[in-house]
């Protein structure tokens, strides 16, 4: 929708850096290539990593780690905690919220820089032995269920 052109390798104005599982040594390479060249490096999180069904696995962040080392290049990155999506949530839901979730170097992260209040659910990467966390949670709950009850009530 915005006209831009997707190509493997050579020039490039923009190197976009998200999850997938096809990364491999020749992407890293093209990409590191293209941030040589002058492209700006722009990453949709920095994740380090997500929790799936099998354990964590490596997320976007690692991937941007791997562009990074190999340029030294500082990327701008699109997702939250940050001000392009903070940005894009104001716009949409308005001034006052509350963000939920399992991640504080994110989600409460992102719920500081909106003024928002943070309810942490201990459903993912963090347990009740993890606790405290940095950001403070406003609320904690075992799922996403109590916390949802207790902010629809």
């Amino acid at each position: 929708a915005r006209g831009a052109v997707m190509v493997d390798a050579g020039p490039a104005d923009t190197v976009v850096v998200g999850f997938h599982e096809e990364f491999d040594y020749l992407g890293l390479t093209a990409g590191m290539q293209a941030v040589l060249g002058g492209a700006r490096i722009l990453a949709t999180n920095d994740d380090v990593s997500f929790p799936s069904q099998d354990g964590l696995r490596p997320g976007a962040g690692s991937l941007l780690a791997a562009l990074v080392a190999a340029t030294g290049a500082t990327p701008e990155i699109a997702g939250k905690p940050y001000a392009p999506m903070c940005d894009l949530v104001r716009e949409l839901a308005g001034e006052d919220g509350v963000m939920v979730g399992d991640r504080p170097d994110t989600d409460g992260r992102f719920a500081r820089a909106m003024g928002w209040r943070w309810s942490l659910v201990l459903s993912g990467l963090i347990g009740p032995d993890d606790l405290p966390v940095d950001p403070s949670p406003d609320t904690v709950h075992d799922d996403l269920l109590g916390a949802v009850t207790e902010h629809l009530g």
